[in-house]
């Protein structure tokens, strides 16, 4: 397994927003963890551009033209944001973004429904460890809430974690926004404190939306969309190989906090 690679030394780890305890004093576990699905926990084989290119060939845009292979670079470049958001920049009026969006939805739906989807390696294994370690996951989305479902049924994980969110469920604004992660930390109350939050995601929208919500561990993963350049330079703290390694890093980062034995006791 590939070891992570640290972007910041353990005492940075809740940097800029954190602050060292008080001497003698352990932090807070990491009770709240948010995850990213597609390129995170789930495997779609690019059936995000598929989709794509079925929504656009309905508003008129031709696979293989120039103006194709303009979108579908702006696609690529905003992957892991709120699909609403990524029709809107693209088509323009309110009509055709929410047209093109309702049938990217349709079409990813229906590449989900025939298999096309599995878990990536480790994924349910790294969640149900968190679980069992008394951490609350919550798993998130750019897509809407139909396809996150249908996404969920066809993994068979309804009842993996106990909250899924999507961009509607947080106000409507999905990544890069911090919204979805505090609508977690707001909704399940697992910590007290923000800084005690981990998000991991495989894209640069991610990182940002972990960096925004003030989220203590913010760990990129390199089993998605962004390499691991991109998602240091957009916050990551730590670069995965995968999501399974995630619980080793949680562990790690709490054991650098723990309060070394005081001066002049017994050992």
């Amino acid at each position: 397994m590939t070891s992570p690679t640290d972007l910041t030394s353990p005492t940075d780890l809740t940097s800029p927003a954190g602050t060292a305890s008080p001497a003698g004093l352990p932090r807070d576990p990491y009770r709240l963890v948010v995850l990213d699905m597609a390129g995170t926990t789930v495997a779609d084989g690019g059936l995000v551009e598929q989709a794509f290119s079925a929504a656009a060939q309905r508003l008129g845009v031709r696979p293989g033209s120039d103006e194709h292979a303009r979108r579908l670079a702006y696609v690529r470049a905003t992957m892991g944001e709120s699909k609403i958001s990524v029709f809107r920049h693209l088509f323009g009026d309110e009509d055709r973004a929410q047209y093109a969006n309702a049938a990217f939805e349709e079409a990813y739906g229906e590449l989900v429904d025939g298999g096309r989807i599995a878990p990536l390696p480790g994924a349910r294994e790294a969640v149900e460890r968190l679980a069992s370690e008394g951490r609350t996951v919550v798993l998130t989305t750019g897509f809407a809430r139909t396809t996150q479902d249908a996404i969920l049924a066809a993994l068979g994980w309804q009842d993996l974690v106990p909250l899924t969110l999507c961009p509607a469920d947080a106000g409507g604004r999905g990544r890069p926004f911090p919204d979805m992660v505090l609508a977690a930390f707001l909704r399940t109350g697992a910590v007290a404190d923000v800084r005690r939050t981990v998000v991991a995601g495989d894209t640069s929208y991610d990182m940002l939306s972990g960096v925004r919500s003030g989220a203590g561990i913010v760990a990129g993963v390199l089993t998605g969309a962004h390499d691991r350049d991109r998602l240091a330079r957009h916050g990551a703290t730590h670069v995965l190989g995968s999501v399974a390694e995630l619980p080793d890093l949680i562990a790690r980062a709490e054991a650098a906090e723990a309060p070394g034995p005081v001066a002049g006791a017994e050992a």
